[in-house]
């Protein structure tokens, strides 16, 4: 396992020398578009159809998620805790690219992107009421101490561990081979130890991967984006703004801005500077609110959320929908699970691009064992006030979510607060941010898919990622504007969770992938890679 690449880096390239890899660019393309077209002339047919896949495949193949996502957890353990940890990615010699502190800002915020912001508050109320019966399948009343102990539990199984495992595993494995052995920085790349060069020769199946692997990230982040207009909107409108057509275009246009910019210009200026802004934002709320809020309650409803999701570990991760429900089980925790296994193969990307100069155990800190413990403490902190609130009978959270849907809580909860105004215009610039950062990070990944060879030590070119920036911001305009509420979230709901469907195989062999080439008998063997992959 010892065995490294002779690259060195290079420097950053202005794109001018690299070779579009036309399969893979002008396909994303082409079916992304195709499914705006639709969206514009029949939003609703759009919406029908991709709920209907969405139910089949959480319906039929909720269990083999739940497997597969268990698996995956053992095996990023097993990597981060044996001595594959001891490997340094690039070589002895290799020097760290950022600081640590930029690195975990920036590993910790692609990753977040607007997912325990908008749902620290949401999450924990809706589980506690039993909104939309939750609890049913366990059978624990609503607005009980069992109630929180439990949403606080669920929210540390649903949010910390398990997605970020996803793409650390992922990243480990393609920051391996990349650095270390001199593959390709691709999704398709990290099979060949698994299928072997002449299986991977084939071009087509080259193709096919990246290409599904594009498509499921690029439906996950424009879900994402869709989710973020509608939660501001939401935000917006406590102060009479009016969220129509008007504010869902201009708002969409200024984030794709945003981020297409911040990709653009590249990560020292671009990445670096947003994620590391965020992270402080994060940190100053976090002990804003600890201070706060209700510290005691925060303190213990979260050791006791932590006993519940440690005892239940393996019933929850076992579910194949048939103990926890469709409410709880099939809508929340295998849907989430759609839209990790999504962006985990293309995040590992990211994580790898960012790691060179760092042994694979710091790699796994920093990557899933960190950010799982920032977003436990996020949950507790912010969860715990909610439902504290709740309990007080200072504001009815869970009659909010009841009747104006479950992404309302957050900003009544922080009008509630010290200073409230002043926090939701805070949370509004927080989570835009953290679109922006997952987003950049994104069109990153992306432009590496959609060429030949990217050299260690190099961006893909600008431009590719300005193209995927526009397609992606006018997508979730379209979902989002053109199918306002409900519709429109539930469109881009649905096409995440077919992109993780998409991707779920692929996901899987490279949990195999991992398996051989860090704790396989050949594990010293260097795969030979092919000059030309299309």
């Amino acid at each position: 396992m010892s065995g490294q690449s002779k690259k060195e880096p290079h420097p950053k390239n202005n794109g001018k020398d690299f070779e579009i890899r036309k399969g893979v660019f002008i396909s994303g393309l082409a079916i992304f578009g195709i499914t705006a077209v639709i969206g514009i002339v029949n939003n609703q047919a759009l919406i029908q159809g991709t709920g209907m896949l969405f139910s089949l495949i959480l319906d039929n193949f909720g269990w083999l998620f739940q497997i597969i996502c268990m698996l995956s957890l053992v095996v990023a353990f097993l990597i981060c805790f044996s001595k594959a940890g001891n490997i340094k990615l690039g070589g002895p010699d290799a020097k760290p690219k950022f600081s640590f502190g930029s690195w975990f800002a920036m590993s910790l915020t692609g990753g977040v992107a607007v997912g325990i912001v908008t749902w620290g508050v949401n999450f924990p109320i809706l589980l506690y009421g039993n909104v939309g019966g939750e609890l049913d399948g366990f059978g624990i009343s609503a607005f009980t101490p069992e109630a929180a102990r439990f949403a606080m539990g669920r929210s540390f199984y649903e949010w910390t561990f398990m997605p970020y495992g996803f793409y650390a595993l992922c990243g480990a494995l393609i920051a391996f081979l990349y650095y270390n052995k001199g593959h390709k920085l691709t999704v398709s790349d990290s099979l060949r130890p698994l299928l072997g060069n002449k299986i991977m020769d084939k071009s087509w199946v080259v193709t096919v991967v990246d290409t599904l692997s594009m498509l499921a990230i690029g439906f996950g982040i424009t879900s994402g984006l869709a989710v973020l207009l509608s939660t501001v909107a939401d935000g917006l409108s406590l102060y009479g703004v009016n969220t129509d057509l008007t504010y869902y275009v201009i708002g969409g246009v200024i984030v794709t801005a945003l981020f297409t910019v911040s990709s653009y210009v590249g990560m020292d200026k671009g990445l670096k500077v947003v994620g590391n802004a965020n992270a402080y934002l994060y940190y100053g709320l976090l002990i804003f609110l600890f201070i706060a809020g209700p510290t005691l309650y925060i303190l213990r409803n979260s050791l006791g959320g932590l006993a519940t999701w440690l005892q239940n570990f393996w019933i929850w991760g076992l579910d194949p929908i048939d103990i926890g429900g469709e409410a709880l089980t099939k809508s929340w925790t295998i849907f989430n699970m759609c839209m990790w296994i999504a962006y985990a193969p293309i995040m590992g990307v990211l994580l790898a691009i960012l790691a060179r100069g760092r042994t694979i155990r710091e790699f796994m800190i920093v990557n899933w064992i960190l950010p799982s413990i920032f977003g436990m403490v996020w949950f507790g902190i912010w969860g715990n006030t909610a439902i504290d609130m709740q309990i007080s009978g200072q504001l009815d959270l869970v009659k909010i979510c009841a009747e104006k849907g479950s992404l309302a809580a957050l900003w009544s909860f922080l009008q509630e607060l010290p200073f409230g105004n002043v926090l939701v215009i805070i949370n509004i610039v927080v989570i835009v941010m953290s679109f922006v950062t997952a987003a950049d990070a994104t069109l990153t990944n992306l432009g590496s898919l959609c060429v030949k060879d990217v050299p260690i030590g190099t961006e893909p070119p600008a431009r590719v990622k300005v193209v995927w920036g526009v397609v992606i911001g006018a997508m979730a305009v379209v979902m989002a504007a053109f199918g306002r509420g409900a519709q429109g979230l539930d469109g881009v709901k649905s096409l995440a969770t077919i992109g993780g469907a998409i991707t779920l195989l692929v996901f899987a062999l490279m949990i195999i992938s991992a398996i051989k080439v860090f704790f396989g008998k050949k594990t010293d063997d260097v795969y030979s890679v092919p000059e030309e992959d299309e």
